[in-house]
């Protein structure tokens, strides 16, 4: 049970928190969604929030469980797609997201499976989502996009992160040297996706443009070899085109704190800079992985360093087992008046470990 408390003091202390502020009340919601990868029970972890503040009977209400670390994107999908089939009408939807850390802690020699002793770490937090025009004027995002990505059809991405047992028969969770392989790769078909849904026509054209140029021009001798090599450069220069026309069109990136290796990966997939991976840095050092919720809390370092403009675009990327990547485009709709977060101690946000110094 004590898993479940584990879950109950993240669950209620986000809620009422958001229900707060958000002058939004448990009987207003008309979707639910929990995502816990972890940990699955009977009553699901979603009933008991239903239960402890008596929400109405027609609730939707769904329980997500085994999808990784990108499962806070995917249930922002499922809300998406829900709020697209009402057809105009008007719904609040409330998004729940942590992971059970203390039930699954690895007693084992498995240098592999230890990874995750020393990475994970516990936490939580809840995302209020409308579709009702009325309260445009209170929202601080607008998802502008949102894409999903699965490579589970491929041995090495689907077996790079595994829940398992070791040779003594411990239960843990193995993570693969392959994985900041994986999560490029990933990202890099995501990204080919999700490109042509947030550049301007202008500079979608230029891309085009020089992607056709590149399969199209004369080959060089084929039997020297060179072939291959010049074309390929020429499919390079078209990839690291799209790349910069990307960073053109997004004004933050919100990468999910999942471990150092696997963000300096991203950051050199898309070139982005320190003051780019700051953030994620910044909140794997102070909080470690917090699974799902990761990216959340990066986004809320922005929102505390006051980074965030009214109409700045967030680019929020999000990588999990299966393997999946999920991204999507954040608005920033309003003026942020600061940090009402977890960042909220001014020593904190400014000083709290330099990227020289997150190691793990």
């Amino acid at each position: 049970m004590d898993e479940i408390l584990e879950m109950e003091e993240f669950f209620f202390d986000t809620l009422e928190k958001l229900f707060y502020r958000t002058g939004i009340s448990p009987s207003e919601v008309d979707i639910l969604v929990v995502n816990i990868s972890m940990l699955a029970t009977e009553p699901d972890l979603a009933s008991r929030i239903v239960n402890h503040y008596k929400m109405r009977e027609e609730v939707k209400v769904y329980n997500l469980s085994g999808m990784g670390c990108s499962a806070s994107l995917i249930s922002i999908n499922l809300v998406k797609t829900i709020f697209m089939s009402y057809n105009h009408k008007k719904a609040i939807a409330v998004v729940v997201t942590s992971e059970a850390i203390g039930a699954h802690w690895y007693t084992g020699n498995d240098r592999s499976m230890l990874l995750t002793n020393c990475l994970f770490r516990s936490g939580g937090c809840s995302i209020l989502l409308t579709n009702d025009p009325s309260l445009r004027n209170r929202a601080m995002f607008r998802l502008r996009c949102l894409v999903t990505t699965h490579l589970g059809a491929n041995d090495e991405a689907y077996w790079c992160g595994m829940q398992q047992e070791d040779e003594s028969g411990r239960g843990g969770f193995y993570l693969s040297k392959n994985l900041p392989k994986v999560a490029t790769r990933a990202l890099t078909k995501n990204h080919s996706v999700i490109a042509p849904k947030i550049l301007p026509i202008r500079e979608l054209l230029r891309y085009v443009v020089l992607l056709v140029s590149s399969r199209l021009l004369p080959r060089p001798d084929l039997d020297s070899g060179s072939a291959t090599a010049g074309k390929g450069g020429l499919v390079k220069a078209a990839a690291a085109a799209g790349v910069n026309l990307i960073k053109s069109s997004v004004k933050h990136f919100c990468l999910q704190a999942c471990g150092r290796a696997v963000i300096d990966g991203v950051g050199n997939s898309l070139g982005l800079t320190e003051h780019d991976l700051e953030p994620a840095r910044m909140a794997l050092g102070r909080f470690g992985n917090l699974s799902a919720s990761s990216p959340w809390y990066v986004l809320a370092n922005m929102e505390a360093k006051k980074r965030l403009k009214r109409g700045d675009r967030i680019l929020m990327v999000s990588l999990g087992g299966g393997f999946m990547c999920n991204s999507c485009v954040w608005e920033v709709v309003r003026e942020l008046e600061g940090a009402h977060n977890v960042w909220n101690n001014k020593d904190c946000i400014n000083n709290y470990y330099p990227p020289s110094k997150t190691r793990l």
